[in-house]
């Protein structure tokens, strides 16, 4: 690897949003982030499930399964 071209890979603050803050490596520097794992819904258990079922059951209810042409 060529000396010099590479940039800086150091340990760096990322700041949440939320005001949780933790450190990794990055290249970029200090990190402000919307959105994290402590906050996010997916992680948290608050994750709204959608019934796609019961969307499925009432629009062939509506519009009816398409029949062949006789």
């Amino acid at each position: 690897m060529k000396p010099g071209i590479h940039p800086k890979y150091a340990l760096n603050k990322v700041t949440c949003a939320c005001g949780n803050s933790f450190e990794t490596y990055t290249t970029v520097g200090e990190l402000h982030i919307e959105i994290c794992n402590e906050c996010h819904p997916y992680f948290t258990g608050k994750q709204k499930l959608l019934d796609t079922a019961g969307r499925i059951d009432k629009f062939r209810k509506k519009y009816g399964t398409p029949t062949k042409a006789k």
